[in-house]
């Protein structure tokens, strides 16, 4: 048994405890400080997934123009010179007459071409391509969210790792003071060999504990930098988004039945399937189209005497399919298959996103209880560890028992940094989970990628090979 403690271990305990309590606190310093928001803006704007997700739109943008191309003539010209030798024999009265010379030969000409009819294959194709632009654009709204969310949890991650290292810094700290008073409380004959090995044991404990937190604040770093793009600053303390959402799970899943870019990009993936199958049966249509031609040739290939020709000519031609070895009819079956694929597609994105939803509200849930108890954790602990070390002083606890209590309360704190944690990126998960995880709906300062605006830039383009940015 400890017959007494010294004031100054006693005072060591006291500071550890204000460190560790002021461990957020001094992360989340103002001074100089990057918020939540300003991370979430940079992720928006530099996340190079994103801005991939923004280039695949605006290539899907162009599936209008080309099948508009459809409704659209088509134009070509030609040009040919070439050296002709031409030798004719003709009969004649009295025997034959024979001409022989060389031509130069040359000739230019333009085809114009107009489809009337083609089974509705052109209107079809273009209501297809407008339903995947619709779908690209969701798509780029579920990857709105992925990169917002997984900002938002690696923004928390560091904030938990970094807090952690300083809780586990400032208990090595106190360990490595209670071995050197355990030391000299030895030396004095105070205490056993068995308490300077257990305060040996304790700190060599604490300083594992310190490099996997340092560890995992170095992994959480490396995160941050690849979502967020840049390296990260001193971070403030973030606060939960509930208030975007639905106060109730039946509200929840409302929201997201109706809102969520997993089902409504289904949807269009649906429509898209739809027009495919009549594009396919499109092919089972006669086809009327026009087509003019413009011919001047100089010199001929046939007679040295014709010096120049021009022509021009106008036909309709009608072309009906018979039989074309059954490819079409198998392009008919194959889409019709891919419809109804997509309609399980659609079934199985509506009990996704239900589960999703499901889940994330119940972690959320779970996150707010779980602060609760750790608060009263970390209290209790602190008012353990105050009265252990009371108990101390007068001989009826061991090194031991500070120890422990010590090691609870540090336990406690990480719980309670990760509890936190746990709620902010819950409340993140439930509006992504419900598909309001938006800059809008956050209201980031931020100006918003609209791929509306691309779309009109190309939709109508008859000409032109740049893009809209120049290249």
């Amino acid at each position: 048994m400890i017959r007494g403690c010294p004031r100054r271990f006693a005072s060591a305990l006291g500071a550890w405890a204000v460190a560790a309590t002021s461990a957020l606190i001094a992360i989340a310093s103002p001074a100089a400080a990057e918020t939540l928001e300003q991370a979430l803006v940079l992720a928006y704007q530099n996340n190079p997934q994103l801005n991939a997700q923004r280039a695949s739109a605006r290539a899907t943008d162009e599936n209008v123009s080309i099948a508009l191309g459809g409704y659209r003539p088509r134009f070509s010209a030609t040009s040919s010179l070439s050296e002709v030798y031409i030798e004719n024999v003709v009969r004649a009265p009295g025997g034959s007459v024979r001409t022989a010379g060389e031509n130069a030969v040359t000739t230019f000409g333009a085809t114009g071409t107009q489809t009337l009819f083609n089974g509705f294959q052109t209107g079809n194709r273009t209501r297809q391509a407008e339903a995947q632009v619709f779908a690209a654009r969701e798509t780029l709204r579920n990857t709105d969210q992925t990169v917002l969310l997984s900002a938002a949890t690696a923004y928390m991650n560091l904030l938990r790792d970094a807090a952690i290292v300083e809780l586990q810094r400032s208990n090595v700290n106190v360990l490595e003071a209670t071995l050197r008073q355990t030391r000299d409380r030895f030396t004095a004959g105070e205490v056993t060999r068995t308490d300077v090995a257990q305060a040996e044991s304790r700190l060599a404990g604490g300083r594992s504990q310190l490099l996997t937190a340092e560890s995992n604040y170095v992994t959480s770093k490396a995160q941050y930098r690849q979502v967020i793009g840049i390296e990260p600053g001193r971070l403030t303390a973030a606060m939960p988004v509930d208030r975007f959402s639905p106060r109730t799970l039946a509200g929840a899943l409302a929201r997201a039945r109706t809102e969520h870019p997993t089902i409504t990009t289904a949807n269009y993936n649906l429509d898209v399937a739809v027009y495919q199958v009549k594009v396919a049966e499109g092919a089972l249509y006669p086809t009327l189209l026009v087509q003019g031609n413009v011919n001047k040739q100089f010199g001929s290939n046939t007679n040295i005497g014709n010096l120049q020709q021009f022509t021009a000519s106008i036909a309709g031609q009608l072309t009906v399919p018979l039989y074309q070895g059954g490819q079409e009819y198998a392009t008919i079956r194959q889409a019709k298959e891919t419809l109804g694929q997509r309609r399980l597609d659609l079934e199985t994105a509506r009990d996704q996103v239900v589960s999703n939803v499901t889940q994330a509200w119940g972690q959320l849930e779970a996150a707010k209880a779980q602060i609760e108890s750790t608060t009263a954790q970390v209290n209790a602990a602190e008012i353990a560890l105050n009265g252990v070390r009371e108990e101390a002083r007068v001989g009826q606890r061991t090194t031991l028992d500070v120890l422990n209590a010590q090691q609870d309360l540090v336990n406690a704190r990480v719980a309670l940094v990760t509890a936190q944690r746990d709620r902010v990126v819950a409340s993140y998960t439930v509006l992504s989970a419900t598909g309001a995880l938006s800059p809008q709906i956050l209201g980031l300062k931020v100006q918003t990628y609209d791929p509306v605006t691309h779309y009109h830039q190309v939709r109508d383009n008859w000409v032109g090979v740049r893009i809209p940015d120049g290249r």
